[in-house]
């Protein structure tokens, strides 16, 4: 536990961050008002598991890692299993790789495909 300045100081900071950033910005571990975030699979059960689910809805997630480590093959694959409970997901290619067939194959619509 913090105590007296020291205290004062670290609830000024987090007023601040919260102020410029936005409620949520900063939680405390114990805080109860922690809001559950839904999740969707990636199709890879021991990656859910490690990520308490699956990747967050409604959030921009980066897959990253060196060369033909299956970060497209994961990507696609979390974006069919997305697709497959009625949602909507966007790709974005910064490799400039992007193959309709592949995807297709992996169950992807590509049609609906942002």
């Amino acid at each position: 536990p913090v105590a007296g300045a020291r205290r004062q100081a670290l609830e000024a900071v987090l007023k601040d961050l919260e102020r410029q950033y936005g409620q949520g910005a900063v939680v405390t571990l114990g805080d109860s008002s922690l809001a559950c975030v839904e999740t969707t699979p990636t199709g890879a059960l021991t990656l859910d598991r490690a990520l308490g689910g699956g990747l967050p809805v409604g959030r921009i997630v980066e897959v990253y890692g060196p060369e033909a480590s299956g970060k497209t093959t994961l990507a696609l694959q979390a974006v069919a299993e997305c697709q497959a409970r009625g949602g909507t997901a966007a790709f974005i290619d910064a490799e400039h790789a992007f193959d309709p067939v592949y995807s297709k194959a992996a169950g992807v619509a590509t049609d609906d495909l942002i």
